[in-house]
């Protein structure tokens, strides 16, 4: 069941001594000064009971319809000014008489490591657009000094895929976002940067997967805008094959600036298919270089995610499980494997249900924890600037239940959750985040 819209200010109230088994609360409290995994659920212990009442509050709101199986004498009507009163204590942080304990405190800790390693990884990625932006556009022009820029890149995102054990990849905020095309290669080369270690890559493969993933589109640069900018199935045939051309045209641009050989072959054949029936060779799988595989299926994966028509957009979760059902054999299957095992079933930007029923936004996975990733909790009455960031890693509880379209969600729930127009990814680059808290 999703949420509902009703405005639960306005629930009655339970005193501690009115808890019930079956009761839907409500915990008027910030997220870390209390124990539970939610700030609303329906009580089903005499333990939770007893934690509820631990808190000190004077009262617990509760909702009727939402609350089952459960007998409980009328909650007291407060006066209008002890509920002001209430209100405004539960606004308080942190709430006088609750001291905060030794786990509260170290989940407050997490989250706000975890939140300042996103913040950094949004600054990196804005820096990382700017050099992408730099490349589609100034390379012909000034191909040594775009090289290095590019290189250098490619060389961070080498060191810490290689280096560090389990890299976080985060969704970007719509903030970062953008329509323009070297968002694409950017995607593309983290994604397949991502399988480095699994693939054991060396360092100088690594890199050369980063570069040739970071360009595999540049021949696209020479392709006029109004093909580019046109469904791709209302091609005519003369359109057609033009835009396969941009294989051709990336080629030569790679030739011109004295791109590596094996850069260059990631160019070629990046739209080649495992079963023969790519562009513009038409190879099969033991015909295509192993990095191009790479490429070829992260490639795929960004554009079922972020077409050139919005509408026609795969959630992350469609786009993974579709090609898994009816394109695996397009693609060296060793690598689609470890595509899912470090994306997750439900990679980052997916919106999924969980089996608390609460509705969340999968938005960091770690590539060791891929099936309990971090989720961005809806919950009504809490601000979006402070929605709970829940580690499913530390809440053995709770797990993903299904994936869900943004279609699906109430208008609140989609407003709140902002279902990414475009899935933009980036990783986190700062120093490992600690993991004793567990």
């Amino acid at each position: 069941m999703l949420p509902d819209n009703n405005n639960h200010r306005d629930s009655p109230y339970a005193s501690p001594d009115q808890l019930r088994i079956g009761m839907y609360v409500y915990v008027d409290l910030p997220w870390f000064l209390h124990p539970f995994t939610l700030n609303s659920f329906s009580i089903s212990s005499e333990h939770q009971i007893a934690e509820l009442r631990a808190l000190n509050l004077q009262r617990f709101r509760y909702d009727p319809e939402r609350s089952k199986n459960f007998s409980a004498g009328p909650a007291p009507a407060a006066p209008a000014d002890a509920e002001a009163r209430a209100d405004e204590e539960a606004e308080q942080v942190p709430v006088p008489g609750n001291p905060v304990s030794p786990e509260q405190a170290a989940r407050a800790q997490h989250l706000q490591e975890h939140r300042r390693a996103l913040a950094q990884t949004e600054k990196a990625f804005v820096k990382a657009t700017g050099i992408m932006h730099r490349l589609t556009r100034n390379l012909l022009q000034h191909p040594k000094a775009t090289l290095d820029e590019m290189n250098g890149l490619v060389h961070q995102m080498t060191s810490v895929f290689l280096e560090r054990s389990g890299v976080s990849l985060h969704v970007m905020g719509g903030k970062c976002g953008g329509e323009e095309a070297y968002f694409h290669g950017l995607n593309v080369s983290i994604l397949s940067m991502m399988l480095a270690k699994g693939l054991d890559l060396t360092g100088e493969q690594a890199h050369v997967l980063g570069a040739g993933a970071l360009l595999h589109d540049i021949g696209q640069i020479q392709i006029p805008g109004r093909v580019l900018r046109k469904n791709p199935e209302e091609f005519t045939k003369p359109e057609r094959e033009l835009y396969a051309r941009h294989v051709e045209y990336g080629v030569g641009i790679g030739e011109q600036v004295n791109l590596a050989p094996e850069v260059l072959e990631i160019i070629a054949q990046h739209h080649e298919m495992a079963d023969g029936t790519g562009y513009p060779r038409e190879l099969r799988l033991e015909q295509i270089a192993p990095l191009a595989r790479v490429v070829a299926l992260a490639n795929c994966y960004d554009n079922l995610c972020n077409p050139l028509i919005p509408s026609q957009a795969m959630t992350p979760h469609e786009a993974l499980s579709f090609i898994f059902a009816r394109r695996r054999d397009k693609f060296d299957t060793k690598v689609l494997q470890l595509m899912i095992r470090s994306l997750g079933v439900y990679p980052p930007g997916s919106i999924v249900k969980l089996s608390n029923d609460a509705i969340a936004m999968v938005v960091s996975v770690n590539p060791q924890r891929a099936l309990r990733p971090w989720v961005l909790l809806y919950e009504a009455g809490v601000s979006r600037n402070e929605a709970i960031m829940l580690d499913l890693d530390k809440e053995p509880g709770v797990s993903v239940a299904k994936g869900l379209r943004p279609a699906q969600l109430p208008a609140d729930v989609h407003a709140y959750l902002s279902p990414r127009k475009r899935i933009t990814y980036f990783f986190d680059s700062g120093p490992q985040p600690s993991r004793e808290h567990s």
